[in-house]
């Protein structure tokens, strides 16, 4: 995938309102400690999480992709009318049918003419809609696209609390970890082909949790997608399911989330690296000398947690220093984690004008992707 004329011009977030601390979920997971003898800080220790964040119970996933798809909007300077696509991205929805990127298409009253729809792909769903834009946009089909995702933990995380409370067992509790990290927060991307909207003015908004919540002052700045690459291993799509305890989707089954941590890792880095070197052979990105950089300036990746971290650093020799997070505070925010980290990251001027900076994550499936951007 080679692009010349797309970019991201915007990235609106929400977070949510709740901060929940890890040890307030080891103190809802005492019973299973308690059996099986375990100490308080086991999840810290495990996930370097120290906090995520919960919407109020009866948000919905669309009202939250609005109010950052609309921070998105007013920051790019387009007018409503000019969008041409909404993607909505997340892993949950509002509902099966209709597409819940109706609802915010109608909250942000964009052009009659847009294609509205939405897209599934586990934790890579909003870069997978990036794709989707990005692509009408340099065929000529459309001149802005709007992604957007929402995504909620609390209810996932407190009914898999309940089940770990009631197995107590260890081996259970290993395919469930990976649940506790979930958080929650929304998040819209405007990608335009840079004719519309402002042209390097405007304010970006202020992140307000942790220790990466700095004021910027610096102007918007459009950011040119150079291009990316996508490798698959489905033949792992067993590792790791949030789905139905029972086959059929019967009214009586429950949601249900399972994960073989162990494995999810083990072979995400082997298609990790094998797509980053493919990564470094087919988007190439020249510096102000006009020399060929042999890898970005600096990474946003998707969030999961401290190992998974420190894993993929060590697989694709990332400089730590060049590796932004946000999972210490926020969690793992499923398809939110990715674009919103990138927009704190903005904000706090890690990343800098004209920065090669790569967008990557893994998700069940397996599938990664990898996205090339010139900041």
């Amino acid at each position: 995938m080679k692009y010349s004329k797309v970019f991201i011009d915007s990235i609106g977030y929400e977070l949510a309102p709740h901060i929940i601390t890890t040890e307030e979920i080891e103190d809802k997971l005492q019973p299973f400690y308690d059996a099986v003898g375990f100490k308080k800080g086991q999840l810290l220790a495990l996930t370097g999480i120290k906090e995520r964040r919960y919407w109020d119970i009866d948000h919905t996933l669309a009202n939250g992709a609005a109010k950052a798809g609309q921070k998105a909007i007013d920051a790019a300077g387009v007018n409503p009318d000019q969008i041409d696509c909404v993607v909505f991205c997340g892993v949950g929805r509002d509902g099966f049918e209709p597409a819940t990127a109706c609802a915010v298409a109608d909250a942000l009253n964009v052009s009659p003419n847009a294609h509205i729809y939405d897209v599934s792909n586990a934790c890579l769903g909003v870069v997978t809609g990036m794709v989707n834009v990005a692509n009408a946009i340099e065929l000529g089909q459309i001149k802005a696209g709007l992604v957007v995702s929402c995504e909620t933990a609390r209810q996932i995380v407190e009914s898999t609390i309940d089940e770990i409370n009631q197995a107590k067992s260890v081996d259970f509790y290993k395919q469930t970890i990976a649940t506790m990290t979930g958080g929650s927060g929304a998040v819209g991307v405007l990608m335009t082909n840079g004719t519309l909207g402002n042209h390097g003015t405007g304010k970006k908004q202020t992140a307000k949790s942790g220790n990466n919540g700095i004021a910027s002052n610096q102007g918007i700045r459009r950011h040119a997608l150079i291009g990316g690459v996508v490798r698959q291993a489905s033949k792992f799509n067993n590792l790791c399911r949030w789905t139905f305890n029972e086959p059929g989707m019967p009214t009586t089954a429950k949601i249900q989330m399972r994960t073989d941590a162990h494995a999810v890792l083990a072979n995400g880095l082997t298609l990790a690296k094998a797509t980053y070197d493919d990564f470094k052979q087919q988007v190439q990105f020249l510096d102000n000398r006009q020399s060929l950089k042999q890898q970005p300036d600096k990474f946003i990746c998707h969030q999961v947690g401290s190992t998974h971290q420190q894993m993929v650093q060590q697989a694709l020799n990332i400089n730590p220093a060049t590796d932004f997070s946000t999972y210490q505070y926020l969690g793992n925010m499923g398809t939110v984690s990715l674009p919103l980290s990138a927009a704190i990251a903005d904000e706090c001027g890690f990343l800098q004008p004209d920065d090669y900076v790569g967008f990557m994550g893994i998700g069940s499936g397996l599938n990664c992707l990898i996205l090339g951007v010139r900041w």
